[in-house]
């Protein structure tokens, strides 16, 4: 039987009380199960912090000391348990370590996402799908008139022109794609790196992902050098840089708002769209759906009458 409580929504975050622990906790926690290391998922000082390798050396570079007490490394599938909840951790795709936390309690699965992505990506474990009886998805996209543009594909925008290009993007995931797609697709470009991205950088190849060429960014090369230059900045340098002169400013996300007064739009998402969303649903085929993360109502109006539609949030 579904229990309906067994996760909860608190002030700290989503609790399994029958397990005594938090999935990727907002404040600090005794037992935190971690699916990734955005910031928003991943915060420092947990007790005990269940999470794949990469998420935490991500971790630990971004919180040093006060990373955590005690990390509990976990490979993808193998199978642990706290307080009588069996827990392993199904690959996501949405960028390195990151995992979807699968739960079994009294013969029931219930499969929590975390982020999670579809389109292919040479930079992480791609997604793996697996059957549960509760979806607990994350709906950040959930909305039929959202569709990202295949990654491949909207790259190409880039070699539109010649001139400099200063590209945001997140630290974590998106960077490293970007300089993996710019180097099979923007074969022209010379992709300088903001000194706080390298951290990040070097630790994919040190989990034995090639990423192709870049190298750190140094302002006499990019003043000396008019044409061509891809400048990858985080989102505060990108923000704070708003009268850079030479460049042409770019911002990768698949936010529509974020795309404003950007003189090219780069729709390159980390997130499942809205029939990404369905594929998954297909595919875990679950009995019901609980909504995180985002608005579910588009869900739920869609399996009225189908699928039980629980929105967490």
């Amino acid at each position: 039987m579904i229990l309906d409580d067994f996760i909860v929504v608190t002030k700290t975050g989503l609790f399994c009380s029958y397990g005594d622990f938090y999935l990727d906790p907002k404040e600090i926690v005794k037992n935190a199960v971690i699916s990734h290391a955005h910031g928003d998922h991943a915060i420092g000082g947990n007790l005990h912090v269940y999470c794949t390798e990469a998420t935490a050396l991500f971790m630990k570079h971004r919180y040093r000391k006060f990373a955590g007490g005690e990390f509990y490394l976990k490979n993808y599938y193998q199978e642990f348990e706290l307080n009588g909840v069996k827990i392993s951790f199904v690959p996501a795709g949405h960028i390195l370590g990151s995992a979807q936390v699968l739960m079994e309690y009294n013969g029931v699965k219930y499969l929590y996402t975390g982020d999670y992505k579809l389109q292919p990506d040479k930079t992480c474990e791609p997604i793996e799908f697996v059957t549960a009886d509760v979806l607990i998805t994350e709906t950040t996209f959930a909305d039929p008139g959202t569709q990202h543009p295949v990654a491949e594909e909207e790259i190409l925008k880039l070699n539109s022109t010649q001139s400099n290009i200063m590209l945001g993007a997140y630290a974590l995931g998106k960077c490293q794609r970007l300089i993996s797609l710019m180097n099979d697709h923007c074969t022209e470009k010379r992709i300088l790196v903001h000194h706080s991205m390298l951290p990040f950088v070097k630790i994919y190849e040190e989990m034995g992902i090639n990423l192709g060429k870049y190298e750190p960014y140094d302002r006499k090369v990019m003043k000396n050098n008019l044409t061509n230059m891809v400048y990858l900045v985080p989102p505060m340098v990108f923000r704070s840089y708003f009268k850079a002169i030479n460049v042409i400013r770019v911002f990768a996300t698949g936010w529509k708002h974020l795309q404003n007064n950007n003189e090219i739009q780069l729709y390159v998402s980390d997130h499942a769209d809205w029939n990404d969303i369905l594929f998954t649903v297909d595919k875990v085929k679950p009995s019901q759906i609980w909504t995180n993360h985002g608005s579910g109502i588009q869900l739920k109006n869609h399996f009225e009458g189908n699928l039980v539609v629980k929105l967490l949030n």
